[in-house]
């Protein structure tokens, strides 16, 4: 397994080569793609084109998210899906097999059995459109008990509700998005992690939990950074307990946004890099995650608090360096795109 980075999960945002840089500079051996924007590029620039940032850098893609919505009416459902075999094309060509959805736990359209149901077409449709490609589907759930409230139906919440989805699902590529803060908030364990079959997992996103806190009372910054000084969740035993299994796919750290002092996008990239790099070695985890590395002590990091008013105003980095070529690219390939739909 490697060290992957979601910069849309921190808050961050850049050019390709921006977020290159800084999944490189701070120890990330991976990171997820936008495929809209990247099979996009390639339509226009080409293939070598769309993809030399990332050859050049020799870094993973990890995961891709699912570039449609399911929750739609029908027709335009339809002609969505459509589209995905030409993401999914473009997504092999960068050797990324991986794809994820998160469900919503509740919602003011369906009863539970006739979402059930719902969820069970559309899925069934979307695996399928992608399998010729090899790409698995991976479906996490949300199990924040304040996301289901003022909803009028619930929904999936847990593993045991989402584990019945993906075998009532007809397509042989599905798989669980193990987010392991929301694993644990449904009730789930360490334990029960290491009884999953390693070829169901798809991706794993990670984050501690604040010790002292009821379930039910979890909230939208109740996410912490793996090995926060006040976390109850054991993310080193998480990490061994994954590698001991053999799986090989993307670990990427998924975070409140408030845990981070500075909005700076450099300083919150390091600093979920070096959360990551402290429970990583901690596992005794080699460089491509697998045990056998030396053992490191776990050191317990803070959690922050929110930037003061005062805060110095953000200046740009060396992490952040602004690649000039990139950005006239950008604007050009944008323009290439509004014309051609305007057909002007």
């Amino acid at each position: 397994m490697f060290k992957n980075l979601n910069a849309s999960l921190l808050g961050v945002t850049g050019h390709q080569s921006e977020i290159i840089e800084l999944a490189l500079t701070f120890g990330f051996r991976g990171m997820d793609l936008e495929i809209t924007d990247f099979a996009t590029r390639a339509n226009l620039k080409g293939m070598p084109y769309a993809r030399r940032l990332i050859d050049s850098a020799k870094i993973r893609i990890g995961t891709f998210e699912l570039p449609l919505a399911w929750d739609i009416d029908s027709d335009l459902f339809e002609k969505e899906l459509k589209k995905l075999p030409e993401y999914a094309e473009a997504a092999v060509e960068i050797e990324c097999l991986r794809c994820t959805a998160t469900l919503s736990p509740a919602g003011d359209n369906r009863p539970y059995h006739e979402n059930f149901e719902f969820h069970k077409r559309r899925f069934s449709e979307m695996c399928k459109a992608l399998e010729p490609s090899g790409i698995r589907l991976g479906i996490g759930f949300q199990a924040a008990e304040y996301l289901r409230r003022n909803q009028a139906f619930q929904f999936i919440h847990d593993f045991d509700a989402l584990t019945l989805l993906m075998n009532m699902i007809d397509a042989p590529n599905t798989g669980l998005l193990l987010d392991v803060w929301d694993f644990v908030a449904g009730g789930g364990s360490i334990e029960a992690i290491s009884n999953l079959p390693v070829e169901q997992i798809v991706a794993v996103q990670l984050a501690d939990m604040p010790a002292g806190v009821a379930l039910p009372d979890l909230d939208e910054n109740s996410r912490l950074l793996p090995g926060a000084e006040n976390g109850q969740i054991d993310c080193v035993a998480v990490l061994r307990t994954l590698a001991e299994m053999g799986y090989d796919g993307p670990v990427t750290v998924k975070p409140s946004r408030g845990v981070f002092r500075s909005r700076r996008r450099d300083d919150v990239v390091k600093r979920t890099g070096a959360a990551l790099d402290r429970i990583w070695r901690a596992a005794g985890l080699t460089h491509d995650g697998k045990i056998g590395g030396p053992v490191a002590p776990l050191e317990p990091i803070e959690t922050a608090k929110a930037p003061e008013p005062s805060e110095e105003p953000e200046t740009p980095s060396d992490a952040e360096a602004i690649d000039e070529t990139e950005i006239s690219e950008f604007d050009d390939e944008n323009m290439e795109a509004e014309t051609e739909a305007t057909g002007s």
